[in-house]
């Protein structure tokens, strides 16, 4: 705010700036520790603030300049000259770090991090680009943990089950469908999962009940197939018995292709579709693998937005109507990781450099 008063030349904000001032430089102190001490330490011992304080710096000059307490100002700006001088990256430094292969913007903050430091400067590039090639296969690696913990559903509570605990309990033996439930029945007590595991009328109960959802899951998987194939054309009847032939969904549909059912594709009849299928298998084969690959894809689709989870349809399972909008968490997860933490210290210091050298030379006519 003070800058802008600078920057328009605003003497009637006199008094307000001071103020604003002293609670800029309390507030860094705040987050910098005293002397900036505590960016020191997190930053082993580089500078990213300088170009921050050179500003604050220049600044309280001007204000106790036209406040007529001269010394202070000429104490104050010669401090920000020397900040200034410290900022200057000469172009024979910037070049060298450029010709390892940084970018010119990462070569200058480092360098100007670095009190011009050339090895300090690269090192420092160096343990930046490996903190972002660690944060991005972290990223991933919980991305796929958040992927794994969906299948498994949530608990009574709507909690998600805890995949550590569950790897533990993996790990001693049980089978992770058996694991998974267990856990999800006592949400996430290990030891009353562990009891119920180990408990072989508990756990013939949990696989009992397994194995009866699996089934479920299987019928509903079926009747949609039927369903989306019946929506193509095919007769109901003659979906039924190609499914029941059982074989993979390409299968399916070639068998339904090769003369059983009217083609979906352009509404010819069954001798018709006989023919084309004799005269033409490759075509036939084709047909079938886009068939089967569409409706694979629909099914695919219909399953996330009924919940995606294989819990979903249970008492305890996840639904789409109480789950967060995922998709909208991870984007913002990922624009906040793509911030760059540094990027507010680096100001462009030129305007303030003139300025310095402005009103130190107004000072030495005032003596």
């Amino acid at each position: 705010m003070v800058w802008c008063y600078f920057k328009l030349k605003d003497i009637n904000c006199l008094s307000v700036a001071g103020v604003r001032l002293e609670k800029a430089r309390e507030g860094l102190e705040r987050a910098h520790g005293k002397n900036a001490s505590r960016m020191r330490l997190l930053q082993a011992g580089r500078y990213p603030e300088r170009a921050l304080h050179l500003r604050l710096e220049l600044l309280e000059g001007v204000v106790a300049y036209h406040s007529g307490q001269v010394d202070l100002s000429r104490k104050v700006l010669i401090s920000a000259q020397e900040k200034f001088r410290l900022l200057q990256v000469s172009d024979e430094s910037l070049s060298l770090v450029m010709s390892m292969g940084f970018k010119e913007l990462d070569a200058k903050r480092a360098l100007r991090m670095s009190n011009q430091d050339v090895s300090s400067a690269v090192d420092f590039l160096v343990e930046q680009k490996e903190k972002r090639d660690q944060q991005r296969e972290d990223d991933t690696r919980r991305e796929r943990e958040i992927m794994e913990q969906r299948t498994y559903g949530v608990t009574p509570l709507k909690k998600a089950v805890d995949l550590e605990r569950l790897n533990e309990l993996v790990s001693t033996g049980f089978e992770k469908e058996l694991a998974d439930e267990a856990l999800r029945r006592n949400e996430n007590d290990s030891e009353k999962a562990l009891l119920a595991l180990t408990n072989p009328e508990a756990n013939s109960t949990i696989q009992e009940q397994l194995a009866s959802r699996k089934r479920k899951r299987q019928r509903r998987a079926v009747d949609a197939s039927v369903e989306a194939l019946v929506g193509m054309g095919f007769e109901r009847s003659l979906v039924n018995e190609a499914l029941q032939a059982g074989g993979t969904m390409e299968e399916v549909v070639r068998l339904l292709l090769s003369g059983q059912a009217l083609n979906p594709t352009n509404g010819v009849t069954q001798s018709e579709a006989i023919s084309t299928a004799s005269a033409d298998n490759n075509g036939q084969t084709d047909a079938a693998s886009d068939i089967a690959n569409s409706l694979t894809l629909m099914l695919e689709n219909q399953n996330g937005q009924d919940g995606g989870s294989r819990h979903a349809s249970e008492p305890g399972g996840s639904s789409s109507a109480s789950e967060r909008d995922s998709e909208m968490e991870n984007e913002l997860a990922e624009e906040l990781a793509q911030q760059d933490a540094l990027s507010d210290y680096d100001l462009e210091v030129t305007k303030e450099g003139e300025a310095i050298g402005e009103y130190l030379a107004l000072l030495d006519l005032a003596q």
